[in-house]
């Protein structure tokens, strides 16, 4: 069953973001544009190259209004030792989510049920918290962040414009399609 268009379910986690130890609730992805992007585990090889190129991309996103969340089934104790132990990652501004009782990678449905780990999952929520955007990677493929700018554009396009969509390619700037009967066939 897809999540687009699904609020997100309730849940509570420990987190680490800039030295300390904060609680994220569901409410922390309302209010304004997110990005959560889980990865299977902390201290592994593909992980720190993608929330590191997140980091690459976090000024320009925050432009945008978006705040990114990265979720492993890891705790908020072993991001903070991988944060304090890893050039890539201790370079991260944003919020590192701690799910050891895997309640948000259930509920987002990216949990390897029988390893324990999330799948690499990459979601763009609203700000009424409805999930807008799902990409889902396999384990051993890495993530392009830098497509994350171009998603978030046309996603909050859409949104103040509801009666346009964002074709293929779409940047920002670009035409628009005003969805109509005139349309059909002529695309």
């Amino acid at each position: 069953m897809s999540l687009i268009g699904k609020e997100i379910l309730p849940f509570k986690a420990s987190a680490f973001r800039q030295g300390e130890f904060v609680d994220v609730t569901e409410e922390n992805f309302k209010g304004n544009w997110s990005i959560v992007c889980f990865y299977p585990a902390d201290f592994t090889f593909v992980c720190p190259t993608e929330l590191e190129d997140l980091q690459d991309q976090y000024a320009e996103l925050q432009k945008l209004g978006v705040e990114v969340f990265s979720v492993s089934t890891d705790t908020h104790f072993t991001h903070k030792a991988w944060h304090e132990s890893s050039d890539a990652i201790g370079k991260l501004e944003y919020t590192m989510i701690g799910d050891p009782s895997q309640q948000l990678s259930r509920n987002f449905d990216v949990l390897r049920e029988e390893e324990g780990l999330a799948d690499r999952g990459t979601f763009i929520i609203d700000p009424d918290g409805i999930i807008q955007a799902v990409e889902i990677n396999a384990e051993g493929i890495g993530r392009d962040a830098s497509t994350l700018l171009g998603k978030i554009k046309a996603a909050q396009y859409v949104r103040n414009n509801p009666d346009e969509v964002c074709p293929a390619k779409w940047k920002e700037g670009g035409e628009t399609l005003k969805p109509s009967l005139d349309l059909v066939g002529k695309i």
